[in-house]
């Protein structure tokens, strides 16, 4: 189905920069996500929606769908983050193609840069439909403000058409997802859903209920910094202690040279001087034993390198999230429906492969909501490439109207 006031409300919200900070030490990261939620809870409240709010403890803005039924359904919510990731969202200027032919290049406004589907082959699955891009120097911001005005206009909608039965609908809007802090602040109890949806995925038919388990670790290093005529048996190069460190690791076991449910240590920052140096590492593996390993053999060449060098690398290492389909897997009723939907919405082929990376839904199946994620066609997220495909949102915001039909049939 076609829905008019999708594409004005996702423009509208691209423009306006919402990116977060990891650097920050204030919740949520920077006050231009709180400004642009403000913008989506005024609309909210002129749509009609119920118990519209902001929970500053959550950062986060909760609204309600009545149910139009009466018996009981139990509380199904949606959720979209409003952060937008680390690269530039300044003056973002999207730009539109219509009728995309599947085979051109198309340019990034006057920039010397292209979505080229020889690079890009996803682009030729969206042949006939329509592309939005952005200028060439800026993100989309897509992820996720294609999930925030999918849940925008399926709210309107399901409030303009009483005769589509559904039970109470929570939404959620939340803050911080790029920079893994957002969810570990949720309310659930205000939240009170039975389950909900992350609606924050890649193209139709992609569902995801399974994830990496996640950890993080830093490295500090303080070296010994003589002159280097007379180094000789004195100098302890906290740079040179920094690489022998990355060199005792699987060098095959890195993003670049895994796939599919192969895990990793990813290096994201290295830093330093002969006196002291600064390491920063992701680790990810599907299995929770398979993460435990991993962290162990961290903590060993730390040993191995502080017994050889006196004691010079502070560890700093703490857990961020864990793979949702280990307690997903007692909610399975909830898939089922995703499932069902994707299936009624002519979505035959669903993409159900563990996640290389997390959501929201990962820390927040943990606290008690389970969690799984939608698609909502974003692609080549988090850079100047990304794009997205108006057809694919109409597409998810369909599958939340049945969804939503399918949950109250179910419980009558």
């Amino acid at each position: 189905m076609e829905y008019p006031t999708l594409l004005p409300r996702f423009l509208k919200y691209v423009k306006i920069n919402s990116r977060s900070d990891e650097h920050a030490d204030r919740f949520p990261s920077t006050q231009r996500e709180v400004d642009y939620q403000m913008v989506v809870m005024k609309e909210l409240e002129e749509l009609g929606l119920s118990d519209v709010h902001y929970n500053e403890k959550a950062g986060t803005v909760i609204a309600t769908i009545p149910s139009n039924v009466d018996w009981d359904v139990p509380v199904m919510g949606f959720l979209a983050h409003c952060d937008t990731a680390d690269f530039n969202s300044e003056n973002v200027k999207p730009q539109i193609t219509e009728n995309y032919d599947g085979e051109s290049k198309i340019q990034l406004g006057d920039s010397e840069f292209y979505l080229d589907p020889a690079v890009f082959p996803n682009l030729k699955k969206y042949k006939g439909q329509t592309i939005i891009s952005a200028s060439g120097d800026t993100l989309l911001g897509g992820d996720d403000k294609c999930g925030n005005a999918e849940l925008v206009t399926f709210a309107e909608y399901l409030l303009a058409h009483p005769e589509i039965k559904h039970g109470e609908i929570r939404l959620g809007f939340t803050p911080d997802e790029e920079i893994g802090t957002g969810a570990q602040h949720f309310d659930v109890e205000d939240f009170n859903a039975a389950f909900a949806f992350t609606v924050d995925g890649e193209g139709p038919g992609k569902l995801d209920w399974g994830t990496f388990s996640a950890a993080q670790f830093e490295l500090d290093i303080q070296g010994v910094n003589v002159h280097p005529a007379v180094a000789k048996g004195q100098m302890i190069n906290a740079i040179q202690v920094g690489i022998d460190f990355q060199n005792s690791l699987p060098q095959d076991e890195v993003p670049e040279k895994t796939e599919g449910e192969e895990g990793f240590y990813h290096l994201m920052d290295f830093s330093g001087t002969v006196d002291n140096a600064h390491l920063a590492y992701i680790i990810r593996d599907f299995k929770r034993d398979g993460l435990e390993a991993r962290k162990n053999l961290v903590k060993e060449k730390v040993a191995e390198l502080n017994a050889k060098y006196g004691e010079r690398i502070k560890l700093k290492m703490w857990d961020q999230y864990y793979n949702m389909a280990d307690e997903l897997a007692k909610h399975m009723e909830i898939i089922d429906l995703a499932r069902d939907a994707y299936r009624a919405c002519g979505l035959t082929e669903i993409n159900e492969e563990p996640v290389r990376g997390g959501t929201d839904g990962s820390q927040l199946t943990y606290m008690g909501l389970p969690c799984p994620n939608l698609f909502a066609g974003e692609e080549n997220m988090h850079g100047r490439y990304e794009y997205t495909v108006l057809e694919s949102m109409w597409k998810a915001v369909d599958v939340m109207i049945k969804m939503a039909e399918l949950q109250a049939e179910r419980n009558k």
